[in-house]
């Protein structure tokens, strides 16, 4: 392997360093290439996406090759200066569009890309490695295989520009190993996003507020996203009917038996079904289950679960979820949502419901995440005129749409002096300096005056 890495280096570097990939004519065409590889096998990535995370055709379309075609689309507007030659590691939950969506800023940018999609979801893996290559250059485009060892073979290498997505835990070993060429990166990490209802000024409206938390939940990979809703924060006096609303909000999503409904995503692997089962067995979030709870290890499925107030300090409510597990912690008055969330690290996404502006104004200025949707969840996302990303342990750098293109862009400053303009130079030396910052105080003043009357000529 170490071999292949060293070859496929070499030969993105070379090809980097031919110019190819500068050209806006390179970039466009490869990126018209990742719409018409995606229209061409939605079919076959279908089935992959159904094979590794049993999702729903519909849903592979809406989070995945739908999001991949628009973002290509809009990259196709872009150009700048690249970085060179860079390594985009993927995450499993939503293995194409995790995988060709950095591939495609970094395309619009200009640079060489090595992809190494999730080992966790390996049938997409398998078919982005074998059909990539059919649509895309692949001297400067490559796709490898593998686990964790052959994550460590290529974070040996030097690269200009490093992308991951993933956990905090393994996003720290990223940074660890880029520290060592100072190579930037870009976290898209993750965290336990809370979800504020604030019933007085949405009662009216609980009915889509209770749709849009099941389907933040629920609806997207099982829960298994980091920007899925990780927990609900309600006052007391409403949590009962909150809970009332939404087992029949669940029921309407999976019928009576969501194991046998064909739209729930399983949990990737038996190593993830294994945490999250732990996490429910523990005694005092045994004990505040009210809806759901059941398993089928050998199914990989977890019933759509409620939990009502376990315990603070249980593993559950320490470490983000991903899965279908929604706990609902209860607050004697909203406006103390605000001390919960800021007692927690910074979370990648911040959903409330209400329409109480002094409570966005507070949510906004108090406290600190990689976003803020007021009224929906998720939505932002697919905003391309957003920058999705984290901040602290949520994440490091931001993308999508424009921002995906100044993600693998370097924003190189020019300027040119003019040598018709100088000051004669006398001792003392220090002199010298006097006569710099006078030259660049006159030229400035200079420049506003020529703005001012070209303001007046307007």
């Amino acid at each position: 392997m170490e071999e292949i890495v060293d070859q496929s280096l070499r030969e993105m570097r070379e090809t980097f360093a031919s110019g190819r990939t500068r050209s806006v004519k390179w970039r466009k065409t490869q990126l018209e290439a990742i719409i018409e590889m995606v229209k061409d096998n939605e079919d076959k990535m279908c089935d992959v996406l159904f094979q590794d995370l049993g999702k729903h055709s519909t849903e592979a379309f809406r989070d995945e090759l739908g999001f991949v075609m628009r973002s290509a689309t809009t990259a196709l507007n872009l150009i700048s200066e690249p970085y060179g030659t860079v390594l985009v590691l993927s995450s499993w939950n939503f293995p194409i569009s995790l995988s060709l969506d950095p591939m495609i800023g970094a395309i619009s940018a200009g640079n060489t890309v090595l992809l190494k999609a999730s080992e966790l979801s390996p049938n997409a893996s398998a078919f982005l490695a074998k059909t990539i290559p059919s649509y895309l250059d692949n001297k400067a485009i490559k796709v490898i295989e593998g686990g964790p060892d052959v994550a460590t073979i290529l974070l040996k290498h030097q690269w200009d520009k490093i992308f991951f997505t993933g956990s905090p835990k393994i996003g720290k070993i990223i940074m660890a190993a880029a520290a060592d060429h100072l190579t930037p990166v870009t976290l898209e990490l993750g965290g336990k996003c809370p979800t504020i209802v604030d019933h007085h000024s949405v009662s009216k409206d609980m009915k889509s507020v209770v749709k849009r938390i099941s389907g933040g939940k629920w609806g997207s990979c099982s829960g298994q996203a980091c920007i899925s809703v990780d927990y609900v924060l309600v006052e007391k006096s409403y949590a009962s009917t909150l809970i009332e609303m939404l087992k029949p909000m669940i029921r309407s999503f999976f019928g009576e038996n969501p194991k046998e409904s064909g739209c729930l995503s399983r949990i990737v692997t038996k190593k993830h079904f294994q945490r999250l089962a732990r996490l429910l067995n523990d005694p005092g979030v045994q004990a505040s289950i009210v809806y759901g709870g059941s398993m089928d290890e050998e199914k990989l499925y977890i019933e759509p679960t409620i939990l009502l107030d376990p315990p603070l300090d249980s593993e559950i409510m320490n470490e983000e979820i991903f899965g279908p597990i929604l706990p609902i912690i209860t607050l004697r008055d909203i406006q103390e949502s605000i001390g919960f969330i800021k007692s927690k690290p910074k979370p990648l996404a911040i959903y409330a419901f209400t329409k109480d502006e002094n409570l966005k104004t507070r949510i906004l200025s108090e406290t600190s995440s990689g976003s803020v949707t007021f009224n929906d969840v998720m939505i932002q996302y697919m905003c391309d005129a957003l920058p999705f990303g984290g901040v602290g342990e949520s994440g490091i750098g931001r993308y999508h749409g424009k921002y995906s293109f100044e993600c693998f862009s370097h924003e190189k400053a020019i300027m040119e002096g003019s040598l018709a303009m100088d000051l004669e130079a006398r001792y003392p030396p220090w002199n010298s300096f006097k006569l710099t910052f006078l030259r660049l105080a006159f030229r400035e003043a200079y420049f506003k005056l020529v703005l001012f009357m070209l303001g007046l000529k307007k």
